[in-house]
């Protein structure tokens, strides 16, 4: 008799339907559809992303047990995005700026919101791997029209490059990167077991990504994690002699591919032009990183007038304002980024800030310390954003910053998913989702 006494008793009409419909195969398969297609729209639209984004936060809210989530949050990698929002958050009252442009600072830390959620759902998810699959098979689709229009000599502007068909040569390059080296295990893999066709079909495409880079678009920053992210792969998957090998003969292919490519040949020329050239302030065309370098003195400068708490959410702007006033050309262009992911941060919220976000980097590349491929996916993405903040302020553009949102979140969920967990911790949603 107490079991009956304690069966949920069912609604009837509208409210009981509304009730039971997070939880229905539909809603359930949406939790998991809506962040593949954003995946897959990544290297295309900002505005599928946002969309897809939106209706999966709106989508999982519901099915959320918060008893369990708000008990994840005790791991660091969880709750640190939701502290940097917070201080973020916080940063508006000392700000001293209109709230316009407070809201405007505060809008690009709001994505890290969803690291939390996405790796709680998809450590109850077995479908984290369509996102992953969704956003290699769009990149490789990108790969393909990027070379179709670099032989067209297509340009999707007039001051773009033939080669680059949607946004810009940095997104593409740093997608193009990525999928090279989170794809570099299953070449291993297959080669060792004897898979050949697979084997050449994942050689073909890396190659392709890496020739694109080569000779057709690229940026300096995806010159610099290169070389990183190959150190990061030899040291992880080989033994002392073969990564020796492999550094040794990925040198010689640079220097062979430095001499064949002429854009590539005239993109490392004009980089080391740049960084002969003094930094003059007064003329009226700047290098790139004369600028660079104009800017992050500037933030060195801004930093130490408020060294602990910075000056608040949304201040990058009026500062470089403040800078760009009566000057000329390209040093009189008003900009709110320092390209430098530390800068923007300590310029904000000061040493603690920047305290926050290096932690946030550490655990949440202690959360793929696995010697699995999905953690190691997860590792990349970290890595690769850490190494290109030092040149840009990646975690906080919309492109790069949500490689990295979706990617620690999906990575994360998964890796998290394979190690025993409590029965608290798995939640009601997994006895939903195994229905489908």
């Amino acid at each position: 008799m107490s079991e009956f006494a304690a069966a949920p008793v069912l609604r009837p009409g509208l409210p009981g339907f509304i009730a039971a419909w997070p939880q229905s195969r539909l809603w359930l398969l949406c939790l998991d559809i809506y962040p593949a297609l954003a995946g897959a729209a990544l290297p295309w639209s900002t505005t599928a992303v946002s969309v897809f984004t939106a209706l999966w936060m709106v989508t999982v809210l519901p099915t959320i047990d918060w008893q369990a989530f708000f008990e994840s949050l005790r791991a660091s990698a969880r709750s640190l995005p939701l502290v940097f929002f917070a201080l973020a958050l916080a940063g508006v009252l000392w700000a001293d700026d209109t709230a316009a442009v407070k809201l405007l600072g505060l809008s690009p830390v709001v994505k890290l919101l969803a690291i939390p959620l996405l790796i709680y759902h998809y450590q109850r998810s077995e479908r984290g791997h369509w996102v992953l699959i969704a956003f290699l098979v769009s990149c490789v689709l990108l790969m393909g029209v990027s070379w179709v229009t670099y032989f067209a000599d297509w340009k999707a502007h007039p001051d773009g490059l033939a080669g680059v068909p949607v946004r810009n040569y940095i997104d593409q390059s740093h997608e193009f990167a990525l999928c090279l080296f989170a794809i570099a295990p299953l070449l291993l893999s297959f080669t060792a077991n004897g898979h050949r066709a697979w084997a050449l079909v994942l050689a073909a495409i890396m190659l392709g990504f890496y020739c694109d880079m080569r000779f057709v678009a690229t940026s300096r920053t995806a010159l610099v994690c290169f070389p990183a992210l190959l150190v990061l792969f030899a040291v992880r998957y080989l033994n002392r002699r073969h990564a020796i090998c492999l550094l040794a003969l990925a040198a010689i292919v640079e220097g062979a591919v430095l001499l064949a490519s002429p854009y590539l040949r005239d993109r490392v020329e004009r980089t080391v032009q740049d960084s002969q050239v003094a930094v003059d302030t007064n003329a009226a065309t700047a290098t790139s990183n004369g600028l660079r370098l104009a800017y992050w003195r500037a933030s060195v400068r801004s930093i130490s007038e408020a060294p602990m708490f910075g000056h608040g959410t949304g201040s990058t702007k009026q500062l470089f304002d403040r800078e760009a006033a009566g000057r000329s050309g390209e040093w009189g262009r008003s900009i709110r980024n320092p390209h430098n992911q530390t800068l923007y941060v300590a310029i904000q919220w000061g040493m603690l800030g920047a305290l926050i976000l290096y932690a946030m980097w550490y655990f949440h590349l202690q959360l793929f310390r696995e010697s699995t491929l999905v953690a190691w996916v997860g590792m990349v993405i970290v890595v690769q954003n850490f190494v290109s903040s030092l040149f840009n302020s990646h975690l906080f553009d919309f492109h790069e910053g949500w490689i990295y949102v979706l990617g620690v979140g999906v990575a994360g969920g998964m890796v998290a998913r394979a190690q025993p967990q409590p029965a608290l911790a798995r939640g009601s949603e997994q006895a939903g989702m195994a229905g489908l």
